[in-house]
């Protein structure tokens, strides 16, 4: 059985062999989209920063997937006692591609459903 944190490594290095290692930017906070200048609604681009050096990129594209997760951890869990630290979520999905993708003129929909994942006893996950 392969689980996530044997899989990744395996599609990491295809995709280095595909794309090659000198396309690929690791550790780099991206913070603004760029708007193509012949097409109001298109984005061509994006700005970011190294987190472990003190160098700036602007990358330029003909195509851009905001791919950032969703904004957990917004609200305070009901769990008590010991699983109040456990969660599945991850506790780095900040909202920032929301922020990202209204600024850059996206439409943003479906904000009033919020997903509660079942509980049961001594674990909290997508079951069911």
């Amino acid at each position: 059985m392969i689980h996530g944190e044997s899989y990744k490594p395996i599609i990491a290095e295809v995709a280095k062999m595909a794309i090659g290692e000198e396309n690929i930017h690791e550790r780099v906070f991206i913070f603004e989209l760029l708007k193509d200048k012949n097409d109001p609604n298109a984005v061509a681009g994006a700005v970011g920063f190294s987190v472990r050096q003190p160098k700036f990129y602007v990358f330029k594209a003909k195509a851009v997937l905001l791919a950032t997760g969703g904004a957990t951890l917004l609200f305070r869990p009901r769990s008590t006692g010991e699983a109040a630290g456990r969660t599945w979520y991850a506790i780095f999905d900040t909202g920032s591609g929301y922020y990202m993708g209204l600024k850059a003129g996206a439409m943003l929909t479906q904000f009033e459903h919020r997903f509660i994942p079942f509980r049961f006893k001594d674990g909290y996950g997508p079951v069911g």
